[in-house]
């Protein structure tokens, strides 16, 4: 089974070689970097690190994300963001979930700072059904297809991917390695970030739309990669 890891990036210069050579080293046989515009030395970086393919996108983490899984040849797709460092394990583990009987997982989270408001949000990764795209969300081809794809809306492209993959494909097998992720975000905002994080998924199931939802958000949604 190959794996092919599809990285968004967005003026991730900083972040994006360690995104390509963590994927590498995970094991995946392709690693597709899909820029949405960068202003910065993402592309040169990405191409520098050994990703295979460095393609463009309009910008929008889902948008990028569909047409690095068109671009990608593997059997199974393993969506990453560009602040993602997950072991080297882990697509052994993406192998044995899905040549299981599994069509798609997520791996449990932690991000690289302290404080029981972050703790309390990795938990959540250790058991929930319906991942954030944060844990390395990996799918089938077939099970991906099935589902639409990733879809394309501007906020909570990844919850509405998890409930349509659970809708065609059942729950997702849950890997027990760890992906560590950069708290960036939540440090520079932590109170506003930890509100949104576990708000905006209840209202977004209760009938929020996404595009409410970007509009509240506001500024904060400056990247692909923002939560």
């Amino acid at each position: 089974m190959r794996v092919s890891a599809v990285i968004p990036a967005f003026n991730e210069a900083a972040e994006i070689a360690e995104a390509v050579k963590h994927a590498r080293a995970a094991g995946a046989e392709e690693v597709i970097v899909v820029d949405g515009g960068s202003a910065d030395a993402t592309v040169a970086s990405a191409r520098k690190a050994g990703a295979d393919r460095v393609i463009s996108s309009f910008r929008g983490r889902g948008l990028q994300q569909r047409a690095g899984a068109a671009a990608a040849s593997g059997d199974a797709l393993w969506f990453l963001h560009a602040d993602a460092r997950p072991s080297t394990s882990a697509v052994q583990a993406i192998r044995t979930a899905l040549q299981g009987g599994g069509s798609w997982g997520a791996f449990r989270v932690r991000h690289d700072a302290e404080g029981w408001m972050i703790r309390l949000a990795d938990r959540r990764s250790h058991r929930t059904t319906l991942p954030y795209g944060d844990q390395g969300i990996f799918v089938t081809r077939a099970a991906y297809e099935a589902a639409g794809g990733v879809p394309k809306q501007p906020l909570m492209e990844d919850l509405e991917f998890a409930l349509r993959l659970r809708r065609h494909a059942g729950p997702p097998v849950r890997c027990q390695e760890v992906i560590t992720v950069s708290a960036r975000r939540w440090l520079a905002r932590p109170l506003r970030t930890t509100l949104c994080w576990w708000s905006f998924p209840l209202l977004y199931r209760l009938g929020v739309s996404a595009e409410r939802l970007a509009r509240w958000y506001g500024a904060e949604r400056s990247s692909p990669e923002n939560p």
